[in-house]
């Protein structure tokens, strides 16, 4: 057993209940832990059994697919059950994506089929803020793919009325200036907006998502440290350590948020130059932040305050660092081995039976988590990370992107 595995052996060794307590969770952290897993999100057993020993660390895509799929079909067996239409699953679904485009597996996209039908392909809100809009990538790419205008007719109905709404976060509030007024979303939002301009080829889709980010951006993102702050109550908040807050997993939405977006934009939109500078200034950024175990804590300026290495985050960071290396908009020499160093530190979480651990549950700062949680969301983002490895490693054995 490698020296991580080790580590994280001993991490899940321990008794669990009392490492929150250890860690200072609050009760209001605890209270959103247990809500998150009734409603079926994930969980955090004391005990996860044991760790997988059947896995290479190696980014050969055959090695990278074995690990892709026992966690994918772990995580699809025990999840489907459940399926939702709100962000948490959303990620999920998108990372089923990519694993049934990456491995030619067609079992992921049919349980997302599925999904879709079931939900007559409706997002989950009227005049949805950017977390209800985010399932709406994948009905989008179905549409992008089969063409049956059931598929999209839906999701154009609900932003259409956007369009024609107020410019306004969908609860205004002082900390809620603008409409996508938290990082997070612009994973969630901006990615649907250019799959519709897609879908249709109508302009008004791009205005509206370029016009929003730049606010996003203007408001929230640090020129100096180039990470971007949570939101805007986020701005002065401080580390133990006395360095600024800036969230591992919401830093890896935005990275990963700019590699969807430009999946479906075009090349000479004005603003895309802006998105690429901006990936590649975050991609500098946080690889300079590695860990030694190749993973990024759930705080990202005071990483020896966290015991335990964040998985959701590390992940997002992954596949856009792969996805701007398979671009050609980040270096390959000088990423790859940020990317083979984080792969091999996720798989090290990942459990015999495919339970990927150590993801935070929801929230919106740096928080406690057991080594055993496990989220849909983050694995998501692993699922996606993999796939973006195994096209930057040659190996793409099924389904292209729709541009």
């Amino acid at each position: 057993m490698g020296l991580f595995a080790i580590a994280a052996s001993l991490c899940v060794a321990a008794p669990q209940s009392m490492l929150l307590a250890q860690l200072n969770a609050t009760p209001q952290q605890l209270a959103g832990i247990a809500k998150d897993n009734s409603r079926h999100f994930g969980d955090d057993p004391d005990d996860a059994g044991p760790l997988a020993t059947d896995l290479s660390y190696k980014i050969a895509p055959a090695a990278v697919g074995k690990a892709m799929r026992k966690v994918a079909d772990w995580q699809l067996a025990r999840s489907q059950p459940y399926f939702d239409r709100i962000w948490t699953w959303s990620v999920l679904y998108s990372g089923f994506m990519a694993t049934s485009d990456s491995l030619g597996d067609a079992k992921y996209r049919d349980a997302m089929l599925a999904m879709g039908t079931k939900f007559d392909w409706k997002l989950r809100s009227h005049l949805p803020d950017a977390d209800d809009e985010s399932v709406g990538q994948t009905y989008l790419e179905f549409y992008l793919s089969k063409k049956d205008p059931a598929m999209m007719a839906p999701t154009k109905s609900e932003l259409d009325a956007l369009l024609a709404a107020p410019r306004v976060a969908k609860n205004p509030g002082p900390n809620r200036p603008i409409v996508w007024w938290w990082c997070d979303a612009l994973f969630m939002g901006p990615p649907v907006w250019s799959r519709m301009y897609a879908a249709t080829g109508d302009q008004k889709y791009l205005s509206y998502l370029n016009e929003e980010w730049a606010k996003t951006s203007d408001l929230l993102y640090d020129k100096k440290e180039h990470l971007y702050a949570r939101d805007i109550s986020y701005l002065t908040r401080k580390e133990a350590n006395g360095q600024k807050m800036f969230w591992g997993r919401g830093n890896g939405w935005v990275m990963g948020g700019i590699a969807r977006t430009l999946d479906y934009l075009p090349k000479d939109d004005p603003a895309r130059p802006k998105y690429v500078t901006q990936l590649q200034e975050m991609a500098a950024r946080v690889a300079s932040l590695q860990g030694k175990d190749g993973l990024w804590r759930s705080g990202l300026l005071d990483q020896s305050h966290y015991d335990l290495p964040e998985i959701s985050g590390s992940a997002l960071m992954t596949y856009a660092l792969a996805w701007g290396v398979n671009q050609g908009i980040l270096d390959r020499k000088v990423y790859r081995p940020v990317i083979e160093k984080a792969w091999a530190g996720m798989l090290h979480h990942v459990y015999a039976d495919g339970r990927l651990g150590c993801i935070q549950q929801t929230g919106a700062e740096p928080a406690p988590f057991k080594a055993t949680a496990s989220y849909t969301y983050g694995v998501g983002a692993f699922l996606m990370a993999g796939s973006e490895i195994r096209r930057m490693e040659g190996k793409f054995s099924a389904g292209k992107r729709v541009h």
